[in-house]
Formats: structure tokens, sequence, C-alpha cells
């Protein structure tokens, strides 16, 4: 192979896109990104303009293929991953029929609430994955209940990624690790599972939404001429199906061997575990299908992670004249000994999939605090809830390495906060500081499914990079005590004023 082909993924969050180009071996070559169209119609409502989102992967992609025409490097195939759940609907022509639904939406709480137990308890244990608001399934339901007719003229129902394969081929398609992620799939053959919209009370008529199913590395298309014309890249350069964006950074991070542990602190917080298939799905938020068919991710997550620290910077600053970045937040948390003088953050600024109606919460605020213990008890508030996420990991049943866990993201890429990692989770860490885990996997998948060799690909450990608990261990976990009881009491506070 030349070394001058190369394989693009591209990365779809909620806050932006990016597109990054790989070299044979799995180096990064060149990365753009740039900020999402988002809209709030409220504070519960979370919508995302879908033609406006692919004009700014267009855009990325512009740049990415000017630069790599420029110093001779040529696309081999490209795959897409992106924010899981949430809804994209389209009708028979690919065009959207309304705005999107962002994972983060909330409007349809009342109906997870509203929910058999026992139904869902019964399904989980075929689909791997517990019903919450930003679910594709949930929001189907909401979408007959309250938009009949838009969703009438619905042919396809989309994840994100799967949107922006479709504007790069033409084409409607999804993979298991989406799907699966979304709860709509039977782990044990691989399809979807009617029972899901029995249970959520959605007509199995509308099963039609969902699109032909494929393997993460399968090709499901080439790239159109009207991409080409948009992109820059190649017509006919093939494009495989993708993945979701919790099941493509383990893989960027090459955390795939069973047993892996990878912790993301991204917008959302993604905790996981790599389980074998045949077990009975371990109880927990969700679970996502692997392209190794005897694999798959046991994962709990939340919007509670990184999304929480960019409130805060966001909010600091509308009190500035300069913006104020998460970075320096950070920075200033430094000077602030563990446990941030009583201080104590619940990360649910977006709310959480399990506990219904979470908000951010501030405790034990005094007159002597200042952004700087508020910085440090945001990141030890996000950091206890991963670790939250982790012990009902290890809980649920999974088979968990004793090796150091991966950690990626913002906590990897800040001393400090990896070592509160550490410190928080009593359990030692190796920073990946990979910038461009999630689009490094979704390239890597292009690579396989036109036949790369990517055995080069995998993340050789570094020593280096491994943090262990240290001296603050022992006051993390007395806050993390007191971290569980507020939990707790807030939880019910939560679901009251839900109701």
């Amino acid at each position: 192979m030349s070394v001058n082909q190369c394989y693009i993924g591209i990365d779809v969050g909620l806050t932006s896109a990016k597109a990054a180009a790989f070299d044979a071996d799995g180096r990064e070559l060149r990365c753009y990104s740039a900020p999402n169209p988002r809209v709030a119609v409220s504070s519960d409502r979370q919508e995302i303009n879908m033609t406006a989102l692919w004009e700014v992967v267009a855009d990325v992609l512009g740049l990415l293929t000017g630069w790599l025409d420029a110093n001779g490097w040529t696309v081999r195939a490209l795959g897409a991953t992106g924010h899981g759940n949430g809804l994209y609907l389209v009708d028979e022509q690919l065009a959207p029929v309304r705005s999107a639904f962002a994972s983060t939406d909330t409007r349809s709480e009342n109906i997870v609430a509203g929910l058999d137990p026992s139904e869902v308890e019964r399904v989980r244990t075929v689909t791997g994955s517990m019903p919450w608001a930003g679910q594709p399934g949930v929001l189907l339901r909401w979408m007959h209940d309250n938009e009949p007719e838009t969703l009438a003229r619905a042919r396809w129902a989309l994840t994100c990624k799967d949107w922006i394969t479709a504007c790069l081929t033409g084409q409607a398609n999804a993979d298991y690790s989406d799907a699966s992620g979304c709860g709509l799939v039977n782990l044990a053959d691989r399809r979807y599972e009617p029972e899901v919209f029995d249970m959520l009370g959605v007509p199995r008529e509308l099963m039609r939404l969902l699109p032909p199913l494929a393997n993460s590395d399968a090709v499901v298309g080439e790239v159109s001429v009207e991409a080409a014309a948009r992109t820059g890249l190649r017509v006919g350069v093939p494009v495989v199906a993708g993945c979701m964006d919790c099941v493509a950074s383990p893989i960027g991070a090459g955390s795939t061997e069973l047993g892996d542990v990878t912790v993301i602190v991204g917008t959302w917080a993604i905790n996981s575990v790599v389980v074998p298939v045949s077990d009975a799905p371990p109880r927990v938020t969700l679970n996502a299908l692997l392209p190794d068919p005897e694999l798959m991710l046991a994962q709990e997550v939340a919007p509670t992670s990184a999304a929480s620290i960019e409130w805060y910077s966001s909010l600091m600053s509308t009190l500035s004249a300069d913006t104020v970045s998460p970075q320096q937040l950070l920075a200033a948390a430094e000077s602030v000994p563990a446990g941030a003088d009583g201080l104590l953050f619940l990360p649910f600024v977006h709310g959480a999939p399990e506990h219904l109606g979470a908000t951010g919460t501030l405790i034990g605020a005094k007159g002597s605090h200042g952004h700087r213990e508020i910085a440090r008890a945001v990141a030890e508030g996000i950091t206890q809830y991963h670790r939250v996420q982790l012990e009902k990991l290890r809980a649920s049943g999974a088979r968990v390495s004793s090796d150091p866990w991966t950690l990626a993201g913002g906590g990897a890429k800040n001393p400090l906060w990896a070592q509160i990692f550490a410190d928080v989770i009593g359990h030692p860490v190796r920073r990946q500081l990979g910038t461009e885990l999630g689009a490094r996997g979704a390239a890597s998948l292009a690579a396989n499914g036109i036949g790369g060799d990517t055995s080069s690909w995998r993340v050789s450990p570094d020593p280096a990079l491994v943090v262990a608990p240290g001296a603050d261990r022992e006051s993390y976990q007395r806050q993390g005590a007191r971290f569980d009881r507020v939990l707790a009491a807030m939880a019910q506070v939560w679901t009251e004023a839900a109701r």
C-alpha cells in the first residue's frame, strides 16, 4: 500500500463536528473541527437543525480534503460516528421532516415514568438497555402522541451518524452498535425487537421506519456525486456503516479486549467494559454490540461529564470580558485542596437517564467560596459520578480487568484531573492522550471495511502514563460517601418535582 493513502473518520458530537485523516498505521495526519448548530427550544427540548449540521460536516470535510490533496494523500475509505440516541427523521428523499432531537432532550421523561416496570425489566433482558427520555423509541412515542402528521411524512428514523452517512451516500442505513445502544435490538439474534415498541406503546407498524442493519465496518455505499461536489471527496470512495460514539471512542483507544475498561470524559460520561455477547446482558444503562460478533460493551452513560464544566465555563464567560475556558477553570482548581472545602456538586445540568428530573446541584456553598472552589467542586463532582457509574458496572456482574483502566478525553489531558480520577475510583488509570479517539475509531472501521490491516492501530500501553491512587484517596472516599448520601436524598426530591 502506498504511504500516501489514508482513511477519514468523522465524529459528530453534540457540541462539535470533526473530520480527521489517519495513515495506514493509524497515525493522525490532520483534523478540522467546527461547532455544531443546536437549538434549545426550552430547558427540556434540545433540537438540531439537520441541514445546518450536514453543512458543518461538509465544511470540515472540505478543509480536510483540501489539506490532503495539497499534501499528496488519497482517501481510500471513510466512516462516521456520532452521538448515540436522539432521533433524526427523514422522508423518502432523505430530506428532514423536522429538526432532530438531541440525546439530551428530556421532554419524554413523563413517558418513561409511566412505563410498566415489569415490562421494562423483561425487555431489558433481551435488549440490554433501560428506556430513557433521549432514546429514539421513546421519542417515536412522543412523536406519535404529539406530532402524528409529521411522523406520517417520515420514511426513516436515523441516528446522528446515519444522517451523515445518508448525506454522503444517498442511502439510509444503520449499524448494530447504534441500534443496540438505542435499545432497539435483540442482542441474541441481532434483529430489531418488536417488543420494544409494545413496551413503549408505539404501534409496530412504525418499525417500517427502522433502516437496514449492517456491521459497523461493512461498506454500505459510496460517496455520491452531490456529496463529492460539496466536500471535495472523490466520487465512489467507499463509506462504511460506522458506529455510535460510545463505541468508536473505546475502539479508537484500543480498549476492545474482554474485560477492558474505558472511562471517557467527553460531553457525556462514557464508562464501559468489554463483555461477551454469550452472557446475559449486565444490568446497566445500555449494552452496545461491537464489530466482533462475540463481544459487546456494557456501558453506563450520562450527559454528566465535561458538559458540566463546559456549562460552568459558559456561565463564567458571561461575567467576563474574555472567554473563560474549561482549561482555565481546571488550572484555577489546582490551588484548592482535595474536597473543595466541603463544596459538593451533582453534575446533572443536562439531566441523567437514571435520575428522573435530575438537575445540577451545588451543596455546601459559603461566602468564602469563589470560582476556584466551584471549579474544583465541579471537577470532583463529575468524577464522583463516573465512580458511581463504574461501581454500577462492577455490581452488574461484568468482569473487569485488573490492569489500569483507560482514561480518555478531558480527564486524561489534564494531569490534576487524571490524579483526581485515580484517587476517586481507587484504581490506576492510563491516560490516553490521543486527541481524536472517536474519529480514529471510525477511520479504523473504514480501513477494516475495505480489507485494510489495522493490527498496527492498537495503542501500545505506556507505563509512564499510568496514574495510581495517591495521598488524597482517603479524603475522596469520605467525599464519595457524602456524595452518595446527597444523591440518594436529591433523587427523591427530583422524582417528586417531576411528578
